[in-house]
């Protein structure tokens, strides 16, 4: 499936200007969405946006905007099992998948679509699962960024009181049982059900109810819990960015930005490997929950000064 592809829009998150999305083709043929945006002057380089689980493009429209008023031309992209993009499972609200590779080609080919749309220098900005795989395709020699700040990544996960390698045991097991593409404990995690009291991932209740209120404007955005393929993925994922040398070898400037309350992802885990990349910094905001582009408007703005921060190094 080639050309224009659809963009949700609501009155609270119109589509911003200067903009549309696109089908491409994953590296295995995968029928994948991606949104490119210019901005109004002459481009100070480009950003790649790379969302979180469960995180469709529509729900990146407000940081599209903050990045199009800094000048920079934007992509953004739904990763495979999500948004619109292709979705594995005949119940495309299972959030699925086998391992990171196919997530890591598909970067590649997202990149070999659209690099000769992007002015230099490239800026990588990924959110959670996002930017774990980030942090991967870095890890793994991906040269042609300058820079990466990365919200909240996922590069160890809260297992809720559990213990770690029992848990991770278990993904890895139940994914190789035939059981890969069921949900995690039977927890179907109804994504029209959410509420902010419960979420904790915001406090700011009228950015989370406008993603609802995208969501439920078209419920093929939606993305329920997770299967055990996904838990093994994810657990994977992790252990792969513990131990591989190449996160030492990553040379570009790279900005970790934790989340202090955050219930999702582990900040020692963060501060860990940002420790390990030669030009890693961490910084944290110390009262903001998992999804700090979304948070209130003064935790958001730490975010973006420590972006602007890391883009005048560069630019």
């Amino acid at each position: 499936m080639d050309g224009a592809a659809p963009l949700v829009s609501i009155p609270e998150a119109p589509v911003p200007d200067h903009g549309n999305a696109e089908w491409f083709s994953g590296a295995d043929g995968a029928t994948l969405r991606a949104a490119f945006f210019s901005p109004e002057g002459p481009p100070r380089g480009s950003v790649v946006v790379s969302p979180g689980r469960s995180e469709p493009i529509e729900k990146y429209f407000e940081v599209v905007q903050d990045l199009l008023d800094r000048g920079f031309v934007v992509l953004v992209h739904d990763w495979r099992g999500q948004g619109l993009s292709h979705r594995a499972l005949p119940d495309r609200l299972k959030g699925h998948a086998a391992g990171f590779k196919d997530f890591i080609s598909d970067y590649q080919a997202l990149l070999a679509a659209f690099e000769a749309r992007l002015p230099k220098p490239w800026i990588a900005l990924g959110h959670s699962m996002g930017g774990c795989l980030t942090v991967l395709m870095l890890a793994q020699g991906e040269t042609r960024f300058s820079a990466a700040v990365l919200s909240a990544p996922m590069l160890g996960l809260n297992t809720g009181g559990k213990p770690a390698r029992a848990a991770r045991a278990l993904a890895w097991t139940m994914a190789r049982s035939g059981l890969a593409g069921d949900y995690v404990l039977g927890d179907k995690g109804d994504p029209f059900a959410h509420t902010f009291a419960n979420d904790a991932l915001t406090h700011d209740p009228a950015r989370y109810v406008r993603f609802q209120a995208q969501v439920h404007a078209n419920r093929d955005l939606a993305l329920g819990g997770i299967t055990w393929g996904w838990s093994d993925f994810a657990f994977a994922a992790c252990a792969w960015l513990r131990r591989s040398k190449g996160v030492e070898a990553i040379t570009i400037p790279v900005t970790i930005v934790g989340a202090g309350q955050d219930s999702r992802v582990l900040v020692a885990d963060e501060k860990a490997i940002a420790a390990r990349i030669p030009n890693g910094r961490y910084i944290e905001i110390e009262d903001a929950f998992h999804e700090i582009l979304i948070e209130t408007d003064e935790r958001r703005a730490l975010f973006w000064a420590a972006f602007d921060e890391m883009t005048d190094e560069i630019l």
